[in-house]
């Protein structure tokens, strides 16, 4: 599997679609590949799992929910996968680039940028299809990449004015 074709499978198609909808058709897709394509996705996925897994990226789903847990965090960084490869390079490469997102997943009228177990699916299916997991690999790092950010608002606004103003406190 080539990262080409990992993004082709990851991406939505639309930046409000419905997170259960893009789930769906993510196990939809992968339930066509082989054993051996499943482990090579999961792979990759896991890569930009850890890729994102930065203080900078933290803060901004911080700013925009209030996000403060491993597991919400997880979600939140399967969304930016779920934007596609421009989205999520631009995000990890300047976090506050997420303010220029026109349009967001919404629940109870609010942005909701998360998508629960997006990254469990090919490990789900490969488990159905052999009574075994796939291998283990190592998420890397213990803590998110580079300096914690501050929870303190005129920090925030700071450090993510285009967040900021998108989703003021």
């Amino acid at each position: 599997m080539t990262e080409s074709e990992f993004w082709a499978l990851v991406t939505r198609t639309s930046p409000q679609q419905d997170q259960t909808e893009l789930a769906d058709a993510l196990k939809q897709k992968l339930s066509l590949l082989s054993n051996d394509e499943l482990r090579d996705f999961d792979k990759i996925f896991g890569q930009q799992m850890r890729r994102s897994y930065s203080w900078s990226v933290w803060g901004a789903a911080y700013v925009i929910t209030g996000c403060d847990s491993e597991y919400a965090f997880a979600e939140f960084r399967c969304f930016l996968i779920s934007l596609g490869q421009e989205w999520y390079d631009k995000v990890v490469e300047s976090a506050d680039e997420l303010g220029k997102l026109e349009q967001w997943p919404e629940k109870d009228g609010y942005a909701y940028p998360f998508v629960d177990e997006y990254d469990l699916i090919a490990g789900q299916l490969y488990e159905e299809r052999n009574d075994d997991e796939l291998p283990y690999v190592p998420s890397g790092q213990a803590t998110p990449a580079g300096k914690k950010f501050s929870h303190k608002k005129k920090q925030l606004k700071a450090n993510y004015p285009l967040l900021s103003a998108a989703f003021p406190f």
